[in-house]
């Protein structure tokens, strides 16, 4: 399937129209799905994404094979589907596909986010799917993008390594395989708990934006976000924030990255603390805040990011008094219980799972030796490398035509 895999991308946003246009101008029958049709429907008419790149590379006008908002025909012809949507929206977006995948697919979400990975898996189960389907998780997003218009999108820069796992981990190798010939840049992430666990963005994103919100508020986010947004001690609840991320991966058997670790790694950003570090990135430099308080720094990450961490704290009895502060500042800024709206571990079907059984459904699918997955074995995993039929080759030709 590698060399001909035909691809599916769940989101028109500017992620999700950057990866269609890259994917077809390499030259794979690509599929660009949304849910609301008139949002593509520039995208439909002209039959393709113009691309423009500020990486040096070249752009093009990236023709596809199919727009739709319907998730029957988005599933039809894809080998590998893409979510780029917003982790809020996974949810939906896998009972949307839950009557429609086949054997051998992969779905991979661009990112995951905190357990996304794994709240996508239980929804296709208590949707009655049960092909045999292997869901992974990035850890971060792949591009740096934007969109300049209906049918047009630009990226400025290709991320050179980005971490990715399978659930469960024993099916990460064939996902890294079938998404080699288009993203080399992808590599073995661990496995889902510790792609989650490196979730920079639940560190950052909502408490920076919740401490600035009088700032936000006054200025409609005309002040740099990172630069002038951390003080000396907006950067010691960001610690107190990551020290309690880390004694939650600890607690579940995870090396995670500390977010200085991770400032020296992504930008070779360094400092005596994470004040110093920051300031001292210069990509930090020029980026403006959220122009208003209702944002996904809020209202995606602290459900989908800073919800699920906290409750695997509180599972585990780790101390989470920082998140669990950021998170109540939320609601009562949002007016909203990110409590019970987000990925609580019920939801993800995980709440009596002690540390062992969660270990070993994330490496091995199973727990004290039931199937926990979809029904994935080793006739289903040969698929993953066997070429396209002709004949599903034939109708990629013609629907691109």
């Amino acid at each position: 399937m590698h060399a001909n895999a035909h691809y599916t991308v769940i989101g028109s946003g500017h992620g999700g129209r950057a990866m269609a246009a890259h994917l077809a101008l390499m030259g794979f029958p690509t599929t660009l799905f949304n849910r609301t049709p008139e949002r593509v429907t520039a995208i439909r008419l002209r039959g393709g994404i113009d691309l423009e790149r500020n990486d040096g590379l070249p752009g093009g006008f990236g023709r596809l094979a199919r727009v739709t908002s319907d998730y029957a025909e988005a599933a039809a012809d894809a080998d590998i589907i893409m979510v780029v949507t917003p982790s809020s929206a996974h949810r939906d977006v896998a009972q949307g596909c839950a009557p429609h995948l086949r054997d051998g697919q992969i779905v991979v979400l661009n990112p995951g986010r905190t357990c996304g990975a794994i709240e996508f898996a239980k929804v296709l189960r208590d949707h009655g799917c049960r092909a045999a389907v292997t869901v992974a998780e990035a850890g971060t997003f792949i591009y740096a993008s934007r969109s300049d218009g209906p049918a047009q999108a630009r990226i400025f820069r290709v991320k050179e390594a980005v971490p990715l796992a399978a659930l469960p981990a024993i099916r990460t190798q064939a996902v890294l395989d079938a998404l080699q010939p288009a993203y080399p840049q992808f590599i073995d992430g661990g496995n889902v708990l510790k792609t989650s666990l490196d979730n920079m963005g639940a560190i950052f994103h909502p408490a920076l934006t919740l401490l600035n919100a009088g700032w936000i508020e006054a200025t409609h986010g005309d002040y740099q976000f990172y630069i002038e947004g951390v003080t000396p001690s907006v950067a010691r609840i960001l610690e107190a924030l990551d020290r309690e991320r880390l004694t939650v991966a600890a607690a579940l058997g995870v090396r995670a990255q500390s977010a200085l670790e991770w400032l020296q790694m992504a930008y070779n950003a360094t400092g005596n603390d994470l004040n110093e570090a920051i300031h001292n990135q210069p990509g930090y430099y020029g980026i403006q805040a959220p122009p208003t308080l209702n944002h996904r720094y809020i209202f995606e990450d602290v459900p989908m990011s800073l919800v699920p961490l906290a409750a695997l704290g509180q599972r585990f009895g780790v101390s989470v008094r920082a998140m669990d502060a950021i998170i109540r500042l939320a609601c009562i800024v949002h007016r909203t219980d990110y409590w019970r709206r987000g990925r609580t571990l019920d939801r993800l079907g995980i709440e009596q799972w002690s540390v062992c059984e969660l270990t070993q459904y994330v490496n091995e699918g199973t727990v004290d030796g039931e199937d926990c997955g979809l029904g994935f074995d080793e006739q289903s995993a040969a698929r993953l490398s066997e070429p396209a039929p002709a004949a599903e080759l034939l109708d990629q030709e013609v629907s691109v035509a």
